[in-house]
Formats: C-alpha cells, sequence, structure tokens
C-alpha cells in the first residue's frame, strides 16, 4: 500500500523539528550560538565528562549533531542522519544519566530525541524527502532503518567505551 499524503506529511514535519533541534543544538558547539559554549567551551565541557580530546569530540559531536539535523529536513541520506542524531543523543543521555530521568537535569530528552531518530530511520523520511531521487533510498526498505539504528547504537558504545 502506498503511504498517504498524511503520513508524508506527518514524517515530514517530524523531520523537519528534529531535524531544526540539532541543528541548533550543533551550532550551539560549533559556533557558540544560541547562547553555548562553541568549540572552547563545550571541548571543556567534554573533558570534565571524562572524554578524551575534549575538543575534538566537541566537533565530532556539533558536527554530527548539525549535519545529521541538516540531513534530516532535506530528507537527503535520512538513515545516516538519522544514525547521527541516535548516536549523538545516546551518549548526551549518558553523561547526564546520573541527573535521573526527569528533568531538571534528566535524560529524558534526549532519550526522546534518540527515539525519533530511531523511528525516522525505520519508517524512512517520506514522499518529501531528496531520498525519492537517490536510487538506493527511493523506496524505503526496512534494512536501511535497522541498520541505521543499529549504526547509532554502536558508535555510541564505541564512543561511550573510549569515554572509559
Amino acid at each position: 500500500m502506498a503511504p498517504s499524503l498524511g503520513s508524508d506529511i506527518g514524517l515530514l514535519l517530524l523531520r523537519l523539528g528534529l531535524g531544526v533541534i540539532m541543528i541548533a543544538h550543533g551550532s550551539q558547539k560549533l559556533f557558540g550560538w544560541f547562547g553555548g559554549g562553541g568549540l572552547d567551551g563545550t571541548g571543556q565541557f567534554f573533558a570534565m565528562s571524562g572524554y578524551p580530546a575534549g575538543k575534538g569530540m566537541a566537533v565530532i559531536a556539533g558536527l554530527s549533531e548539525t549535519l545529521g539535523g541538516l540531513g534530516l529536513i532535506l530528507g537527503f541520506l535520512t538513515p545516516l542522519a538519522a544514525a547521527a542524531v541516535i548516536g549523538t543523543m545516546i551518549n548526551a543521555a549518558a553523561v547526564k544519566w546520573d541527573g535521573g530521568f526527569f528533568a531538571p537535569g534528566g535524560l529524558e530528552y534526549e532519550l526522546f530525541l534518540a527515539v525519533a531518530g530511531a523511528a525516522v530511520a525505520l519508517i524512512g523520511a517520506g514522499g518529501y524527502a531528496a531520498d525519492r531521487f537517490l536510487p538506493v533510498l527511493r523506496s524505503h526498505r526496512l534494512v536501511h532503518g535497522a541498520g541505521a539504528v543499529a549504526l547509532g547504537v554502536v558508535t555510541a558504545l564505541i564512543v561511550l567505551l573510549i569515554r572509559g
């Protein structure tokens, strides 16, 4: 059965909302916009949180969030964009783990963003997406979504192991 107009619009709204949020967070890290720490401040935070090479990790996180968000907005290489969101949000949740579940200081926000990324990966970008012009991603396949979720989780776990 072909997707309906409503589901395509719903996926577009989910991708736009998640993408804008991720770009905003990435730009805080990369450029210090929206009250962020920029690379220096974010790098110090990463180092204090146990990540080696804090500034390098800030660049990786900032680029993952910004490019992942842009990919979601455009619906371009959506499985990889979703994997970037999943991986960075798992790490963000791990940093806040001791804060409990509920805000302030809780990790429910990061977990929700990771789950939203997984949902987009598994469902696909929908009809209003640049992926429709890519032969490999023209029609969504569950294997692409499952692979993206696995990539995001495994990458996050590797980074968390490096963190120690």
